[in-house]
């Protein structure tokens, strides 16, 4: 029995960590580049990936993008501030599949392929 309980532990704890979101992160971006990015893993109270944009009043044209992980309340708000004495609005897109908010167009190819090669590896076995 005790070791009943053990293995019901380890599999909920696979089971919580199998269902945390996985979102791109990019503290700051300019110009269309990420300055740092990453993959991040959400905490649980967290439950969208989301694509940010602060759009500078003054300048018109300069804006900062951010992406990560986001509650999903402030989904598909506008926020208005001031930083420095410039006025800003910023807005936050939302989406809640993994890396939903900007994976990389490698990552896709690349997962694909491994997948194949898995099961290719997998149907040799099998006709043996």
């Amino acid at each position: 029995m005790n070791n009943f309980c053990k293995a019901v532990v380890v599999l909920s704890v696979f089971i919580a960590a199998a269902q945390c979101l996985t979102c791109r992160q990019c503290p700051i971006g300019i110009f269309g580049t990420c300055l740092l990015g990453s993959d991040v893993t959400c905490n649980n109270a967290t439950e969208s990936c989301y694509r940010g944009e602060a759009q500078f009043n003054a300048t018109g044209s300069f804006s900062l993008h951010t992406r990560g992980c986001l509650d999903s309340d402030l989904c598909g708000k506008t926020l208005t501030g001031n930083l420095l004495g410039a006025g800003y609005t910023s807005s936050f897109q939302c989406c809640t599949t993994n890396l939903c908010n900007g994976a990389t167009s490698v990552q896709l190819p690349l997962s694909v392929a491994l997948c194949a090669a898995i099961l290719s590896s997998l149907w040799a076995m099998w006709e043996l």
